[in-house]
């Protein structure tokens, strides 16, 4: 299929690997000119040589979405450097694990701060250039803890639920602009947040971290963790032309683990 978005100009935050760095690819691979933006710039280095690699036009921006300076500037950069973005995924890391309780309002300032506010921040930013154009994609992957919270997930389960309720509202304030807003749900998807995790609950509980993961695989209809390309495949679809009449909509990609309608 062709997903009508060659030429198209994109933007991934937090691309250094796992899902970002899959997600650029796959943009990559439908003739999606990509930037790429990082705190990580080893990382950031690896993604743009596989995105290169698919003969597509890289550009990285060195940024950390806990430093409103940086990705304000990083924005701003991206749009005289590079040109209107189009495809905007807002993807970030996950904020430390922990219970609801007992931690400091610092703690909970710096995951909203870089889970939240720097999404909406760089979407403001970016926005009126897709309105202009009359099109534009805006595509935000958060967890599948906004539908059902994840244990001792919490801070996670807490801030990235808002960004549920700010796309849906998005949606309908641009829709007749030609632009879309999604929610990108992921289950278990083999990350090396995913492996971290594993590795941190087995270190509370005292077992293996193996036997941990074959746990949470079974726990899955389909019994093992996705790919981050299955992931970026669902993401690239959202971004793309044959998508145009989806807006305001959460997408799960998550094998079937999220139990509830």
């Amino acid at each position: 299929m062709d997903l009508g978005i060659a030429g198209k100009r994109a933007l991934v935050l937090s691309a250094g690997g796992g899902l970002g760095c899959a997600i650029a690819v796959a943009l990559a691979k439908e003739g999606v000119e990509v930037c790429i933006s990082d705190r990580d710039e080893g990382a950031l280095k690896a993604t743009a040589d596989k995105v290169g690699g698919t003969g597509a036009r890289v550009h990285s921006f060195v940024w950390d979405l806990g430093v409103q300076e940086q990705w304000v500037g990083g924005a701003k950069s991206v749009l005289s450097e590079v040109g209107g973005i189009d495809i905007l995924v807002n993807n970030t890391g996950g904020p430390q694990p922990g219970p609801a309780f007992g931690h400091s309002t610092a703690i909970w300032h710096e995951a909203f701060n870089s889970m939240v506010l720097s999404v909406v921040g760089i979407t403001d930013i970016l926005l009126p250039g897709m309105r202009e154009r009359g099109w534009g994609r805006i595509i935000t992957s958060t967890s599948s803890g906004v539908i059902s919270p994840i244990a001792n997930l919490a801070l996670s389960n807490a801030t990235r639920i808002s960004l549920v309720g700010w796309s849906k509202s998005l949606a309908r304030d641009v829709a007749r602009d030609g632009v879309t807003a999604n929610i990108v749900v992921p289950g278990r998807i083999a990350t090396a947040r995913t492996k971290f995790l594993d590795s941190a609950k087995a270190k509370r509980e005292g077992r293996e971290a193996g036997t941990v993961q074959a746990e949470s695989e079974a726990s899955i209809p389909m019994g093992r963790y996705g790919t981050p390309a299955e992931y970026a495949d669902a993401i690239a679809y959202l971004a793309s032309e044959r998508a145009s009449y989806i807006t305001g909509t959460t997408l799960r990609v998550d094998g079937g683990l999220i139990p509830t309608v």
